[in-house]
């Protein structure tokens, strides 16, 4: 724990809001850009193909990168081969696949097509595809980008508008429902959207808090939809119906109202109890100090909305939250760029490096435990991927810790129990009495008959 370096396995070429991993393939796939700012710094969406390299070390290459015109990714959710991604105030659809190869090594002809239109959704007037070593140009000409670069391709499926403010609208938010039948959006006009996927038919349009959303979450079975949003509010949906507010001060009873506000909310499973849910949110300070306060991590039943548990987590201010898949572990970054992972059932943190990326951590992701034809995890307890502003993409690794083989433990409880007792019985001569020797020869030949 504390401040170390932890090695980068990928820079990007733009800054880096947003990482999610295909939980089919194992593809790591991040975004961000400049925006619409003439700076020549591009927007894109990068795929990512990540290796173990060593016990606890990771490699990660470029596949491939998605053009996305003057317009950068800020949030995405990725499901069943389909990325629904956050850029100003829509939300566009693009489906991405493997591309067949030829003989030759080359992409068979139909998917390097696809893959040199980067599958826009809708060209804006008078944009072109770009060449050079991101991208193929519209002309069809080969890039000149390695040949890994042509294993995926992008399609375009569908554009939605996400947020209505009318002075600058923006998705803050966006998130598939388990079964991935149902997408939700939100933004800063403080709207939660629920469209039915695949047609994208607007089910719910509902104002769901004052000013913008910050985070949202729907159960798996989709019973409930929580929402945070910036007026100190974190609200349980039934539908578009209000169920309740959370009310997570009342945990610690000489915390006033409306010093901190929610930040995230996360549900989460329990390991080993499969119908248990827990949901996770992070509380923040409202207003900076020159001693910042510490802010908090409460887990709530994931049922009942009860709280079940409120822990410090640091005088850092969190930017982000995510679960590992199995609900074992927590992962925080924040704003000065320090990366925590904390035990999810005693809020305990298991993992810290002090400002890893040295400026606000923007996405984390962990690895899937389990990965079809692929070891990702390695030797590791759990990994972690982040990604900042800094454009760096980085993981953090934590070992197995060493355990003992039940039959050792017992031994070494009754060695230790032996010991002492011959101990007192060398201090304290007759500790052991004869007539208490023979009760105990007695009880230990009724033991052994009973196991008979």
């Amino acid at each position: 724990m504390g401040k170390k370096r932890v090695p980068d396995v990928y820079r990007a070429p733009f800054p880096l809001y947003s990482i999610k991993v295909d939980p089919k393939t194992g593809l790591v796939i991040t975004a961000g850009g400049g925006g619409a700012s003439k700076t020549g710094i591009k927007n894109a969406v990068q795929f990512l193909d990540l290796e173990l390299v060593g016990e606890h070390r990771y490699s990660a290459s470029l596949l491939h990168s998605h053009d996305t015109d003057t317009r950068a990714t800020m949030n995405m959710a990725v499901g069943d081969g389909v990325i629904a991604a956050g850029q100003d105030g829509t939300c566009c659809l693009m489906r991405f696949q493997h591309c067949a190869k030829t003989e030759g090594g080359k992409a068979a002809a139909k998917d390097a097509g696809n893959s040199g239109q980067q599958g826009s959704a809708r060209r804006r007037a008078g944009k072109g595809d770009k060449g050079g070593k991101d991208g193929a140009a519209a002309s069809g000409e080969t890039s000149d980008m390695k040949d890994e670069t042509a294993q995926i391709s992008v399609t375009g499926l569908a554009e939605v508008q996400s947020d209505l403010n009318p002075q600058d609208p923006l998705q803050k938010v966006v998130s598939f429902s388990s079964d991935l039948s149902l997408l939700l959006t939100g933004g800063t006009d403080g709207h939660i959207r629920v469209w039915e996927f695949p047609s994208l038919k607007k089910k719910f349009d509902f104002k769901a808090h004052e000013g913008e959303i910050e985070d949202l979450d729907m159960s798996p079975g989709k019973k409930h939809l929580v929402t945070v949003g910036r007026d100190f509010a974190c609200s349980v949906w039934s539908g578009n119906q209000l169920a309740m507010n959370l009310k997570w001060h009342e945990t610690l009873p000489q915390m006033a109202e409306k010093t901190y506000r929610y930040m995230a909310c996360r549900f989460g499973k329990v390991e080993d109890q499969k119908e248990a849910l827990r949901l996770y949110t992070v509380q923040i300070p409202h207003k900076r100090d020159r001693r910042p306060p510490p802010c908090y991590l409460t887990k709530w039943d994931g049922k009942s909305f009860l709280p079940m548990m409120t822990a410090p987590c640091g005088n850092e201010v969190i930017s982000c939250l995510a679960v590992s898949d199995s609900g074992t572990f927590l992962g925080l970054g924040t704003v000065t760029g320090s990366v925590a992972i904390y035990i999810a059932f005693s809020l305990q943190k298991l993992y810290y490096v002090q400002e890893s990326h040295g400026i606000v951590v923007t996405g984390l992701a962990f690895l899937p435990d389990s990965l079809k034809g692929k070891n990702i995890i390695g030797n590791n307890e759990t990994a972690m991927l982040s990604v900042a502003v800094d454009s760096r993409c980085q993981v953090h690794a934590v070992p197995n810790r060493r355990t003992f083989p039940i039959w050792l433990v017992l031994l070494c409880c009754g060695l230790m129990v032996v010991g002492v007792i011959l101990l007192l019985q060398y201090l304290f001569p007759g500790f052991i009495s004869p007539q208490s020797s023979i009760h105990l020869n007695a009880e230990l030949q009724l033991a052994a008959e009973a196991r008979r």
